[in-house]
């Protein structure tokens, strides 16, 4: 595997291949990304992988400076998986001079729910994976659904700009205990770490309760699916957790559900990011 950092050396290793597959990650790299790679390996050929760790996500309280950086670790776990290159820019090299162009997704789509408690946060986001995909102009790129408005909004970008690469989506990986796998997971304590299986429990007993209703005689109404997302909510406020948002949505929009959409059984998304102590982490569930 060869490690490169330099976007013109990156383009002379890949000149020529036509079919690359693309993962592009922050590193700390865990199972849930090693899947991805895994899945890149089935789509094209060969697979690439990015560490980066994007300043332009972050807002100006949150973890950048924290954000555990472990590129010899990293680096070991991708040559293993066959990864042909792992592309490794720094800062200077990925934005050599301030990055004023900025791709701004839609509202309706990236002010909402993450975009709402994040500003900026997928404006950052489409950025860092456009310029991305300029440097290594890739046939596919592999994302997680663990970050599923995240997807959602890669897949409209490469859409609405018409560019060359498939968005495959990669099921979340979960440990044994149901909680889906993230870098930020090592920030919890051991405490609440057993504790936090418990947002995945939550988002499950939400699902039976919606499909309950789903298959009942009685129509399911916007203002149950409320009562039912507040009822989370405070289900996981008496165990110790601040929720952001807990929200039943659409799957095609992440748009909250009418009373057309639910009569006419619309697939859903239940969509969660709750903080455990000074941790905070996403999930979703589809229904």
């Amino acid at each position: 595997m060869k490690i490169v950092t330099d976007i013109h050396e990156l383009r002379d290793h890949l000149r020529g291949q036509n079919r690359a597959s693309f993962v592009p990650t922050m590193g700390n790299l865990h199972e849930g990304h090693l899947s991805l790679i895994r899945i890149a390996r089935q789509h094209g050929d060969p697979v690439i992988a990015s560490i980066f760790v994007n300043r332009l996500q972050f807002g100006p309280n949150e973890d950048f400076d924290k954000y555990p950086r472990t590129l010899e670790e990293d680096a070991s776990k991708l040559e293993k998986e066959g990864v042909y290159v792992l592309f490794a820019p720094t800062e200077r090299v990925l934005y050599p001079e301030p990055q004023e162009y900025r791709v701004d997704p839609p509202k309706q789509l990236g002010d909402i729910l993450e975009g709402e408690f994040r500003p900026g946060f997928f404006k950052g986001v489409c950025t860092v994976v456009l310029k991305l995909f300029s440097c290594v102009q890739p046939k596919v790129a592999v994302f997680g659904k663990k970050d599923y408005q995240q997807l959602m909004i890669i897949r409209q970008m490469a859409q609405q700009f018409a560019l060359p690469v498939d968005i495959v989506a990669g099921e979340t990986i979960r440990a044994e205990d149901g909680l889906a796998l993230s870098s930020r997971n090592s920030f919890l304590s051991t405490e609440e770490r057993k504790e936090a299986p418990q947002l995945q429990i939550a988002l499950q007993n939400l699902r039976h309760e919606i499909q309950t209703l789903q298959s009942s005689s009685l129509a399911l109404t916007p203002n149950q699916l409320m009562i039912l997302e507040q009822k989370v909510i405070e289900t996981l406020k008496d165990r110790g957790w601040a929720a952001d948002y807990i929200a039943i949505r659409k799957r095609t929009n992440l748009l909250a559900p009418n009373a057309e959409d639910l009569a006419s059984k619309e697939e859903l998304v239940i969509l969660t990011a709750a903080k455990l102590g000074k941790t905070r982490l996403i999930d979703n569930l589809e229904v």
